[in-house]
C-alpha cells in the first residue's frame, strides 16, 4: 500500500525520528527538497525520501556525505 505524506506527517516523523526540524510548510511530492534545520543550528535541503530512507537525517557539518568509491 501507497502510503500518501502530508506535511503534517513529515513534520511529525522528522520530529519523532531525528533531532533536526522541518521548517518547510508545504508538500508536493517525494522529488521536491525540503528544508529542515539541523540540531547544531543548520538548515540544510534533502528529499524526503532520502531523509526517511538513507538516514541522511543532519546538515552535511554533522553527517558529510559518504565517499564515493
Amino acid at each position: 500500500m501507497n502510503k500518501r505524506w502530508t506535511i503534517g506527517k513529515i513534520k511529525e516523523f522528522v520530529e519523532k525520528n531525528s533531532e533536526s526540524a522541518l521548517l518547510s510548510t508545504e508538500y508536493h511530492g517525494f522529488s521536491q527538497k525540503l528544508l529542515f534545520k539541523c540540531a547544531c543550528g543548520n538548515n540544510f535541503e534533502k528529499t524526503f525520501t532520502k531523509f526517511k530512507n538513507n538516514h541522511q537525517r543532519k546538515c552535511e557539518a554533522c553527517q558529510p556525505p559518504k565517499a564515493s568509491r
